[in-house]
């Protein structure tokens, strides 16, 4: 019995000895071949380090009505590792989460990452929410959100932010690097159990500068109803209108139609987007022979009282042009050539002056060229060299036609027209400082201010547009809309324009109305001259306008 009982002994302790030795083997093996890869799991479980995004700066009116501020805002994120219970977990989720727990589970199943968003800048009160629930592996962090108080207002102007609370589009785009500030990090220390012991900013963030527009927040919103108003009755393509000072080109208000809500942008179509205002290019139509003239005036080919004998139409090269209204075929001063309009006559004009001064003149007023407003997608527009010309050119450029401009090209010339030949840069951050570039002589932009009065009076092609006590000065437009299918216009597709100033004689305002393929009406007359009369109507007492 007692050999017996000595050989369980040893077998007993052979068994602990082996066991020992395989322990011995199981550390060294531990502490040397992975002990990077375990100190690393170890320290993702309880270290995490987070970027904290800083808040952006706010973005104003002219007055300092907030048209862009940031708060805060709570993101949910997890570490997978630590989350016991992944399917119990995004049950419990995924209604505060407004994600599906097919997504959530496919996120928190995932044993390999040590950190992931569940959701960012969720509002305060789901965040709260998220943290009763008390589930091991799930913590939130507050960060900015950007917010829109005004909604839609300046929606495409003044663009959006992605989740990252990088610019997207508009302004929070264009002065990305101001509005940004410096991003800053955290970093969250937890013990065994998964409970954060410590929060340390080991970079702070710095916000970023305040910004303030040009924009006139009331006035933007009175043109931004109007031009709504303009989309019910002729219901649009689009539509954009423009209201500046073109004593220094500051931008007052900036509407384009249909609107964005830059809180909700995924609920508008992609097309809606656009800034239609500095990025779409249209030919211009009639708004266009103003252009025509003032070179012709520059150069002393004609004088306002100047008398041609108007054709009903007229040959050039192969195309015949003829009066888009009844009549024609008259003895016409370059004054009533101008207020009616007329086709013929502005080719006659344009013919005067020839390809190389007719292009130079056209150039002179910024056409083929960036405003240089500096916003997003900002176009210059198409105008062909002269040496690009075929023989019907000047039968089609000086009335608008085979060129292509954007709104806020139009605007910037016509500027010059209002602000005794002078340009100033168009801009809509308030404190920018253009010293204006000289365009035309103030005689010749005098002269031509002068006949673009008479476009409101008898004759006229808006002489039912008129507002008390002031003098208004413009040009109708509506221009045929290039057919790709057919190389020529189409029947039915317009794009109706209306752009002028007031009051005449001292000018305070430019305003431009732009409407692509309106349904039924399409006569700038008919439908931009009203919404052009409906702005001034309330901007010049509005803004303290005295009248002339």
């Amino acid at each position: 019995m007692t050999g017996l009982h000595n050989r369980r002994i040893g077998l007993l302790f052979a068994l602990f000895l082996c066991l020992l030795v395989m322990a011995g083997a199981r550390a060294a093996w531990l502490g040397t071949v992975k002990a990077g890869e375990l100190g690393e799991r170890a320290n993702t479980q309880q270290v995490e380090d987070l970027e904290v995004p800083a808040a952006r700066g706010t973005i104003t009116d002219r007055h300092g009505l907030e048209l862009a501020v940031s708060e805060e805002a709570v993101t949910v994120f997890a570490n997978p590792m630590l989350v016991e219970d992944p399917v119990a977990a995004s049950a419990q989720l995924a209604p505060l989460l407004g994600r599906s727990e097919e997504d959530l589970l496919e996120d928190l199943s995932d044993r390999d990452k040590g950190f992931v968003y569940l959701r960012r800048k969720l509002a305060p009160a789901l965040g709260e929410k998220v943290e009763k629930l008390v589930i091991e592996g799930i913590d939130t962090v507050t960060e900015p959100r950007r917010t829109y108080p005004q909604g839609a207002m300046a929606g495409q102007l003044i663009g959006a932010v992605g989740t990252d609370n990088y610019g997207l589009s508009g302004i929070e785009q264009s002065h990305e690097d101001e509005l940004h500030g410096s991003d800053g990090r955290r970093r969250l220390v937890k013990d065994a159990m998964g409970e954060v012991v410590s929060i340390v900013e080991t970079e702070r963030a710095e916000a970023g500068e305040d910004l303030r527009l040009t924009i006139d927040a009331t006035l933007q919103e009175r043109v931004e109803a109007i031009m709504g108003e303009v989309g019910a009755t002729h219901m649009p393509k689009a539509a954009t209108a423009v209201v500046m000072d073109p004593r220094n080109g500051e931008v007052l208000a900036l509407a384009n139609w249909p609107r964005v809500d830059p809180n909700d942008l995924g609920a508008s179509p992609q097309y809606a987007r656009q800034n239609w205002a500095v990025g779409a290019s249209f030919e211009p139509g009639s708004t266009f022979k103003a252009f025509t003239v003032a070179g012709a005036l520059a150069e002393g080919l004609i004088r306002p009282g100047t008398t041609l004998e108007v054709p009903a139409e007229i040959q050039v090269a192969d195309r015949t042009i003829g009066e888009a209204h009844e009549g024609g075929g008259a003895s016409l001063t370059i004054a009533e050539i101008l207020a009616q309009s007329s086709n013929v006559g502005s080719v006659m004009v344009g013919l005067k002056l020839g390809p190389e001064r007719f292009d130079k003149w056209v150039r002179r007023f910024g056409f083929g060229e960036l405003p240089g407003i500096g916003l997003p997608g900002e176009a210059g527009g198409i105008v062909p060299r002269p040496e690009d010309y075929s023989g019907s050119s000047l039968g089609n450029l000086p009335i608008g036609q085979g060129l292509a401009v954007t709104p806020m090209q139009m605007v910037s010339a016509y500027s010059a027209l209002a602000n005794g030949g002078v340009i100033h840069r168009p801009h809509v951050v308030a404190g920018e400082i253009d010293e204006g570039r000289r365009v035309i002589s103030a005689t010749t932009a005098t002269q031509v201010s002068r006949m673009l009065e008479g476009v409101f009076g008898a004759g006229g092609t808006a002489q039912e547009a008129t507002i008390d006590g002031y003098t208004l000065a413009g040009k109708t437009g509506t221009a045929e809309k290039p057919d790709p299918e057919t190389g020529g216009y189409s029947a039915y597709k317009f794009f109706s324009s209306f752009i002028g100033y007031a009051p005449a004689r001292n000018p305070r305002l430019v305003v431009s109305v732009m409407v692509d393929e309106p349904k039924g009406a399409y006569y700038g007359a008919e439908v931009a001259a009203p919404a052009f009369e409906r702005i001034l109507e309330f901007a010049l007492p509005y803004l303290r306008i005295p009248p002339d």
